[in-house]
């Protein structure tokens, strides 16, 4: 089946859950430069899951470009990760409620390494679909950073809850980060195959 649903399926909800975000934001108590300082950890945890939101949407909106159909269970795996992306506007508002208390920074992170997961599987699932010897498949590779990402989240959660909060922050930012700069695996992919004058 063709996979245009399923991209405008992904950005509606993408969009939603940027919205529910920036609505849990308030507006600020007073007119003066002092009044924006109670909002600051709020702020700070919105930019945060903005980032990762807008880096899942990214690789998915270049992933999606390689691959050349779905069937049932990419969708399944697609909606999985959609799910888990989902909470992300419940965990950033725990998190920037409770001034990035251990649990919440735990709670969020945990939420972090569900949607990586949940990626993975998608990767799986349209692997298993179009072959590792197609652009998709060549594109994808290892997988080494999502690894290290994993691993990243899981030490994350352990430090803010047994050491330091501001640790486990620190290290989601470093790997928001990490991914930030769009993954050209795909794009290179895509390229190296278009006929010359394109």
């Amino acid at each position: 089946m063709g996979k245009g649903r399923v991209e405008a399926f992904t950005d509606g909800v993408v969009a939603i859950i940027i919205t529910i975000m920036v609505l849990e934001l308030k507006v600020p108590e007073g007119d003066d430069l002092s009044a924006l300082l109670p909002q600051w950890p709020h702020f700070l945890s919105y930019v945060l899951s903005f980032v990762n939101v807008g880096i899942y949407w990214n690789n998915l909106h270049n992933m999606f470009h390689t691959v050349q159909r779905v069937n049932g269970r990419v969708l399944w795996a697609n909606l999985n990760l959609l799910f888990w992306l989902s909470l992300m506007p419940v965990t950033t508002a725990f998190m920037g409620e409770n001034h990035f208390a251990p649990v919440p920074v735990a709670v969020y992170g945990g939420d972090l390494i569900l949607c990586a997961l949940a990626y993975g599987i998608l990767v799986v699932q349209l692997r298993r679909l179009h072959g590792p010897e197609t652009a998709f498949g060549r594109a994808v590779g290892h997988g080494w950073k999502e690894i290290v990402s994993l691993a990243a989240y899981a030490a994350g959660i352990i430090l803010a809850l047994t050491v330091n909060k501001w640790i486990g922050v620190v290290i989601y930012a470093a790997m928001a980060g990490a991914w930030f700069i769009p993954d050209r695996r795909f794009e290179h992919e895509l390229t190296r195959h278009e006929p010359e004058g394109q």
